[in-house]
């Protein structure tokens, strides 16, 4: 993302843009996240995931107490500027769940998460 994706970077009304996190590597859609200004630039800044938790409604840097991290590869701004694409290689799974991607199927009765 350079600075002239950034000045069109469209927030919703509540501050923020969704972020969709594929794997560099595999191309597999890995999670999705939101990113207030200061999130994005802090991920821009630090090649790391950095995102807006909206439940805890705080700067959220990815494995910063799980150790699942995510090394930002790439960021790209959609046609329209109201969503971003994080490239990211993810270290461990990418959600909360444990499994490697947010859109894997949920655990079954008798399946570990």
């Amino acid at each position: 993302m350079t600075a002239t994706d950034w000045g069109r970077v469209k927030f919703g009304s509540d501050g923020l843009v969704p972020v969709v996190v594929q794997d560099v590597f595999t191309g597999r859609v890995l999670m999705l996240a939101y990113a207030n200004a200061e999130a994005l630039a802090l991920a821009l800044a630090t090649n790391r995931g950095v995102y807006w938790s909206r439940s805890r409604q705080e700067i959220w840097v990815k494995g910063a107490t799980s150790g699942h991290t995510q090394r930002l590869v790439e960021a790209l701004l959609d046609c329209d500027g109201d969503a971003v694409l994080y490239r990211v290689e993810q270290t461990g799974p990418a959600c909360h769940t444990g499994a490697q991607s947010c859109f894997d199927p949920a655990p079954t009765d008798g399946e570990d998460a």
